[in-house]
């Protein structure tokens, strides 16, 4: 057992691993260049950090590649605790700024000149297509810069020997997601938050007076911002750059408003694009909407503005995650690099990091843009990527209502019903699933209460504008409850019978999975429940088999950082004080663990992985060693059910004795707040998109079987559907059973546990980090399997 380091990393694994990916000798130099992002700061720190860890030397370059050519103090090496406490800032610590100069042979010459005297070959960028364009053309000339410097005489022949390659390695910090071949760029999320948050402040005040409000955000050239919030906050019009409205869009909009009063609706709300145009490639302005909206309807209509409000702020949980993963890779991608291995980007790919040619995702990138120019606009969406294709379609589908002469009736009834406790974004998956039943023709029931209402037949048909305005609210509209169906079963099918339910949507957590089990295995004795099954998982837990994500526990965990922060910066006025802070899960880690890596923990508990006191004396000989530094408090994180006897009060009471006289502790325990608040922008888009899904899988099944009069009764016609690595799956729930551990309610097999050893090397303990599974380049992705991004 290692007591330097972390107990679980025996010396000769660790050894390895420093073999393998050796920086001793290395110089890397980091700089963030274009417009800022939020979780920029979270790339520089884990470069930094992973550099230094690796024993390579890391350097900031400040204020980008302006930086870059001025030189002197703007290059500066940088140290562990250099980059402490930014986890949770905004923007970029180091500065970014738009440089001319570099984009001259002479300015390039000076960067040059400035790395070679400090030995630096290695070059991360964060930035976007331009910042990283510049960094492959600074890469090609690399060696003939070199080759002048010392014909100039300002370096020697053994230095161009020396120093022959430059390797580059890039990460897209960019809020408009507007970078082919990732499925989100640092910054992204943190940006939806702040829309989100001004839509649904401005949803309070337009529903008391009966306005309409446009909202103009950011995209230039890009609608994903525009997009994606308006399908995370059910908008009644949205502007792309990518797919302008069609000819005399004016009518179509103003008759759709209307409509949508008409059906008591009390606001209005337009998202547009900055970049938004007409097909005739002409500007659309957020004034001229106004106007519009004012003459032909008499609205009271308001434009806002939300500008650079977009680029400020905290970033989300989601942003410190994926920075943090792109900045370990980035290191390991560079320390990998040879002078055949072209200048790569760093990308996130379902929820995988995966690393992609540079220069084939700018020219992607740029692909686009010419699309538009010239008018190919379907074109342009498709290059885009599947998922802006996909939420463009379901936007469509779940914002405009077809008159019902267009619709053809089914004849199906289709239930939806919230299993387990609640989760924030369950209603906007329930919302998604009423209105795509809906248009594909299906009558959809809500059950109310879980199985227990279900068996009490508290059941009611469901309409379109029923579900208005669910995606931001938080918790379950229709109630929910952990209750199973095993003791009620005949009353269900009863209840079946009664309102002849020809499939059933189940939209919950480990309940909702244990439910379905309990309806499948009764098949045999009531073929009421010889109908296709799905479930959707949502539980703040994220521990239902056969998903890697569940809805809810993006929100949970945003509140767990949030929480953090505040409580880490409590303690900036006493020094010397460590938290204990207990997180929800029930026996799975994943909140503890992963609310560790975006608060920046120094330990973080799990049942997973166990622990003995052992562990826990060497966690708090790192943390007395820790307050000899200028950082002076601690974070410890620890899941609700990790270990029996070592509570969080054991934990608190442990630390406070070793502690004493170096540091004082206290302990918090998060309890509820964990399941409550409005939805993130990631689990109302969740929730939409996987949900839709699901109601398309029923309405096929039921399609197949139609005037066969065939009942279900195979397994495929039970699933749950879920991301798994880069793919949306739906699995049945017998062969989930095998990877079940249903004394724990845990999936024998989590994804989220390779990225334990991120967390530690984070918090400078010793630990092996798989790097072979994503050493090879791929190239951007086109498949015909189902994407995963959301």
């Amino acid at each position: 057992m290692d007591h330097n380091g972390d107990p679980s990393v025996p010396r000769a694994s660790f050894r390895k691993f420093l073999e393998q990916l050796s920086g001793a000798g290395k110089a890397i130099g980091v700089l963030t260049s274009g417009g800022d992002a939020q979780g920029m700061n979270a790339a520089v720190r884990a470069v930094v950090r992973m550099g230094i860890y690796t024993g390579a030397k890391v350097y900031f370059i400040y204020e980008g590649y302006q930086g870059m050519v001025d030189g002197g103090n703007n290059i500066v090496e940088a140290n562990w605790e250099s980059v402490s406490s930014i986890l949770q800032v905004g923007g970029t610590i180091i500065g970014s700024a738009r440089c001319k100069a570099f984009r001259t042979r002479e300015g390039r010459l000076k960067a040059a000149h400035n790395l070679v005297q400090l030995g630096i070959t290695n070059l991360c960028v964060i930035g976007g297509d331009g910042s990283l364009t510049g960094a492959n053309i600074f890469r090609g000339e690399w060696s003939t810069l070199l080759e002048e410097l010392a014909r100039d005489g300002k370096i020697s022949k053994e230095d161009v020997q020396k120093y022959g390659h430059l390797n580059i390695v890039g990460m897209v910090g960019s809020i408009d997601n507007d970078f082919c071949g990732t499925d989100m760029t640092i910054g992204t999320d943190s940006a939806l938050h702040r829309i989100i948050e001004v839509v649904d402040a401005i949803m309070t005040t337009a529903q008391s007076h009966q306005r309409t409000f446009v909202l103009e955000v950011m995209g230039r050239h890009c609608g994903y911002l525009a997009l994606v919030s308006a399908l995370a906050c059910g908008a009644d019009w949205v502007f792309l750059p990518e797919s302008p409205p069609e000819e005399g869009w004016q009518e179509t909009m103003c008759f759709k408003l209307s409509e949508n009063r008409a059906r008591k609706k009390r606001l209005n709300i337009i998202i547009v694009s900055e970049g938004a145009i007409d097909t005739q490639n002409k500007p659309i302005t957020s004034e001229q909407i106004r106007e519009l909206v004012v003459k032909q309807l008499g609205y009271d209509t308001r434009v806002t503005i939300l500008g650079h409000v977009q680029r400020g702020g905290t970033p989300s949980a989601f942003d410190r995650i994926l920075a943090s993963r792109m900045g370990v890779e980035a290191v390991v991608a560079l320390l990998q690099a040879t002078p055949e291995t072209p200048a790569c980007v760093v990308s996130l790919n379902g929820n995988q990091a995966v690393r992609l040619p540079l220069m084939e995702c700018v020219q992607m990138t740029q692909g686009v843009q010419k699309a538009m120019d010239e008018r190919r606009f379907s074109n342009a969406v498709q290059l885009r990527g599947r998922s802006f294709e996909g939420n463009l379609n379901i936007y469509k589908q779940l914002a405009i209502k077809k008159p019902d002469s267009q619709i053809t009736k089914s004849g199906f009834n289709v239930a939806v019903i919230n299993v387990g406790a609640p989760a924030a974004g369950m209603n906007a998956a329930v919302r998604s699933a009423v209105r795509v039943g809906i248009s594909e023709g299906h009558k959809m029931f809500a059950i109310y209460d879980g199985f227990e209402g279900f068996a009490k037949g508290q059941i009611k048909e469901i309409g379109w504008s029923d579900v208005g305005g669910w995606t931001g609210q938080g918790g379950s509209i229709l109630g929910t409850k952990r209750i199973l169906p095993a003791k009620y079963l005949e009353d269900i099918a009863a209840q079946m019978r009664t309102h002849s339910i020809n499939a059933l949507l189940i939209i919950g957590g480990f309940e909702g999975y244990l439910g379905l089990l309990e309806l499948s295995a009764a098949r045999g004795k009531h073929e009421e429940f010889c109908v296709p099954m799905v479930m959707v998982p949502a539980t703040v837990s994220n521990n239902v088999p056969g998903s890697d994500f569940s809805i809810g526990a993006d929100t949970a965990l945003n509140t767990i950082t949030d929480t953090c922060d505040r409580i880490k910066q409590s303690a900036s006025g006493t020094k010397r004080r460590v938290f204990i802070i207990e997180t929800m899960g029930g026996y799975c880690g994943y909140l503890a663990n992963m609310g560790a890596l975006a608060a920046g923990a120094d330990a973080a508990y799990i049942f997973e992985e166990p622990f003995d006191i052992r562990d826990l004396q060497s966690n708090v000989e790192h943390l007395t060693e820790k307050m000899k530094t200028c950082i002076q408090r601690g974070l410890v994180i620890r899941n609700e059910n990790c270990n029996e006897n070592y509570t969080t009060d054991f934990i608190y009471q442990l630390y406070s004795e070793e502690g004493k006289g170096v540091f004082d502790c206290r302990k918090n325990v998060l309890g509820h707040m964990q399941q409550g608040g409005a939805p993130s922008p990631f689990d109302r888009n969740f929730g939409t998109k996987i949900s839709a899904r699901a109601m398309q899988w029923i309405t096929g099944k039921l399609k197949e079987a139609q005037g066969k009069g065939r009942k279900f009764v195979n397994d495929d016609s039970v699933c749950v559907l879920g991301i798994c690595q880069r793919n949306l799956l739906f699995q049945p729930v017998a062969e989930l059973k095998e990877k079940t551990d249903f004394e724990h309610r845990i999936p024998k097999e989590q994804w989220w546990l390779k990225l334990r050893p991120l967390m530690k090397i984070l918090a400078k303990y010793k630990a092996s980090y798989e790097v072979s599974d994503m050493s090879q380049l791929e190239h951007v992705h086109t498949g015909p399997e189902e994407p995963a991004a959301i």
